[in-house]
């Protein structure tokens, strides 16, 4: 049975992904759709409910983003956030004005009498998250007010015969102690939705959606030993067993002890055929003296394919002797695999209105003249949904939990060029951190931990009573729940004194290591 959806209407919020993943924890299904998209596409595509999102326009402003007042003649349950609530107001026959109630960041709202069904039996105060100019002066008609603040008269409106409502704040971010529960109750209560979407309706759907798009083709997957590759994998190995053959791109930008835990834990866990493939050497040709970081994600991006096209070559060569047929007579293989995530799409500017921030190596970086059809079966999901899904498929731990990792590897935690040299340096460093974290029991405690070299980068030190020209290592401990966002994480002075002691003890070349307390945004996680 196919599991009800919830679009959600894409204003320009900054929060729009969130809202989506929001809708999912409820577990309701949601997609995102571009503010531009006509409600007889939204009617078609029959959601379960309609989530108009926040957004930085005025509804007055020329050119701002409109509801089609069909959308609520169509019968489909709406909710409306912060921008979505004012546009959801002014179509319905309600009043917005432009009266300089400005209401920013921590407000406490203020439920009535009638706190309708969403705020029903929640504190008659609590604080909410704020972002908005313009405020709602009069509700549409028939329409209960439900809510309200020292500074705006309606903060909150529902037709519950209508199965309309909307709210000024953003319930979907945690500063909205009550918004996950105001949000569930509209997609439960309102709505009327059964919540269905789950690890196991994730896993049914995905592996269906695989073995439509395949057939009886054979598909190809990079393993770069994280956890987006291995789910992406084991996903593709339950929906086509052995025609999936898993490639190990061993390119020398790998961090220590990779290759060994890629062939050990991934086949031991999955029993999938593994061909591993030495690259090092052809990847570092082609990185010499490019610094530029966008250049290098290309490079690395076009030369794993290549490196693609000439394992699968041999694997059905292989697989051909293995049967006395021919090569030219052997079932080709079509189909590349890959762990490309939510957030790698919205990045690489793959949604509605977005900018691009950076290529990624699973959408960006590959050569236009590709020669597989790219199977992304995560493309959907965010980290923490791949996570169940991985744990649901039988994945251990020390894969499922493991911190992610960028498809170009080291080659863009090198600022400057990258060689051989660089590498090993970085390496040593890298390993030296995360043994510390965890020693310290903080791996479950930080998103991930970068570790940069500042190649092109000197700094003047004093070691064993000399004078030393060395590179400062940087360390960049996040936090975050997805990777839209992310704060540094503030670990104990204990830990960084061990981790920068160790680093320029054993670590040549390295008389400097430093702390990057810069939050995304406005930085990214990764410097590159």
């Amino acid at each position: 049975m196919e599991n009800p959806t919830v679009l959600v209407v894409d204003y320009g919020a900054q929060y729009a992904q969130l809202i989506a993943r929001r809708v999912r924890e409820a577990q309701v299904y949601s997609e995102i759709v571009p503010a531009e998209t006509s409600v007889d596409e939204i009617v078609a595509r029959r959601p379960a409910a309609v989530v108009l999102s926040g957004g930085p326009s005025s509804v007055y402003a020329e050119g701002a983003p409109r509801v089609d007042e069909r959308l609520f003649e169509a019968g489909i349950p709406v909710f409306g956030m912060c921008y979505g609530f004012q546009a959801m107001a002014q179509a319905l026959g309600g009043e917005v004005a432009p009266d300089g109630t400005r209401e920013y960041g921590r407000t406490e709202v203020h439920l009535t009498r009638d706190a309708g069904v969403l705020h029903d039996g929640l504190p008659s105060s609590h604080p909410v998250w704020m972002s908005h100019g313009d405020s709602v002066t009069r509700a549409p008609e028939g329409f209960t007010v439900t809510a309200s603040t020292d500074r705006v008269a309606v903060a909150g409106f529902e037709n519950r015969a209508r199965r309309l409502a909307g709210v000024q704040y953003h319930p979907e971010v945690g500063h909205s102690p009550h918004g996950q529960e105001v949000l569930r109750r509209f997609l439960h209560e309102i709505a009327g939705i059964t919540p269905t979407w789950n690890t196991a309706s994730i896993i049914d759907d995905t592996v269906e959606a695989i073995r439509a798009q395949i057939g009886d083709g054979r598909a190809i997957c990079g393993l770069s030993g994280g956890v987006d590759s291995a789910v992406a994998a084991a996903l593709v190995q339950r929906a086509i067993g052995d025609r999936l053959t898993c490639v190990f791109v061993d390119h020398g930008l790998l961090r220590a002890g990779e290759r060994e835990q890629v062939e050990k834990d991934f086949v031991a866990a999955t029993g999938a055929n593994l061909h591993t493939v030495d690259a090092r050497d052809r990847f570092l040709d082609a990185l010499a003296g490019v610094t530029d970081p966008e250049e290098k994600r290309k490079i690395i991006g076009r030369e794993f394919i290549r490196v693609f096209e000439a394992a699968t070559a041999d694997v059905v060569a292989a697989e051909s002797r293995g049967t006395d047929a021919d090569t030219a007579d052997a079932p080709s293989v079509g189909f590349l695999v890959q762990g490309t995530l939510y957030p790698d799409v919205v990045e690489s500017g793959g949604g509605s209105g977005t900018a691009t921030i950076k290529s990624h190596h699973n959408v960006g970086g590959l050569p236009d003249d590709i020669e597989f059809a790219l199977v992304e079966p995560l493309r959907a999901l965010f980290k923490d949904e791949v996570r169940a899904v991985g744990a649901q498929l039988g994945l251990p731990e020390v894969i499922v939990q493991r911190q992610p990792f960028p498809g170009p590897g080291l080659g863009i935690r090198i600022i400057g060029a990258v060689d051989a040299e660089r590498l090993e340096t970085l390496r040593q460093a890298d390993a030296i951190a995360r043994e510390e974290l965890t020693v310290a029991g903080l791996d479950r405690s930080i998103w991930q931990c970068p570790v940069v070299l500042l190649a092109d980068v000197r700094s003047v030190g004093v070691q064993g009573d000399g004078r030393t020209y060395g590179h400062p290592i940087v360390l960049r401990p996040v936090s975050s729940e997805d990777a839209m966002t992310a704060d540094w994480t503030r670990l104990p002075y204990e830990v960084l004194e061990r981790i920068s002691t160790r680093i320029t003890n054993e670590v040549a070349e390295v008389n400097r290591v430093v702390l990057d307390v810069t939050s995304k945004p406005p930085g990214t996680i990764e410097w590159e």
